[in-house]
């Protein structure tokens, strides 16, 4: 059984999270696996800096159901060593009306509406979120109630979130 990573609620609408999380990976991008993201996702047009993370191997495995076969083969799963603040938890209703979001938004379809030219509305919540100071959000899996997703706008940098990649996922 896996660990899960810690949250700890610090403000109004703020979190702070640790922990181990894990990201699936072609293998041939490994190297480059604290870059983030290379496409468009959720939260992130095609050229935002993004790191998409889950709390654990089974949030990975979830996540990945949604993605093409041809995405979601011959993947590598690493883990990472994460701390960061100012982290806004989209599972807690409080949070989301502090915060001035409209869940709906989050929640909603993406892929196809990017795929089309179009900029989903989840989009929107991030702008939202980095306009409060936000560096990132916890997103509650669509996919297996419980699980959760760890989603960085920052990393790395001055005053944001730290990530050490620890390395490949050990097996359950």
């Amino acid at each position: 059984m896996s660990i899960r990573p810690d949250v700890e609620r610090t403000g109004d609408i703020w979190c702070r999270v640790s922990g181990l999380f894990h990201r699936a990976v072609n293998p041939a991008f490994q190297a480059d696996a604290l870059d983030g993201s290379r496409v468009a996702g959720r939260y992130s047009g095609p050229s935002q800096r993004t790191l998409y993370l889950s709390s654990s191997p089974e949030g990975v495995e979830a996540a990945m159901t949604t993605r093409p076969p041809a995405h979601s083969t011959d993947l590598v799963m690493l883990s990472f060593r994460v701390a960061a603040e100012a982290i806004i938890d989209l599972r807690n209703p409080d949070t989301v009306e502090a915060a001035g979001i409209d869940l709906t938004d989050a929640i909603a379809p993406w892929s196809d509406i990017v795929r089309a030219g179009g900029e989903p509305a989840s989009w929107r919540v991030r702008r939202r979120l980095e306009s409060l100071g936000a560096n990132g959000l916890i997103d509650p899996s669509r996919q297996r109630p419980g699980l959760w997703h760890l989603t960085l706008f920052r990393w790395n940098c001055p005053n944001g979130p730290s990530v050490g990649l620890e390395g490949p996922t050990e097996s359950q």
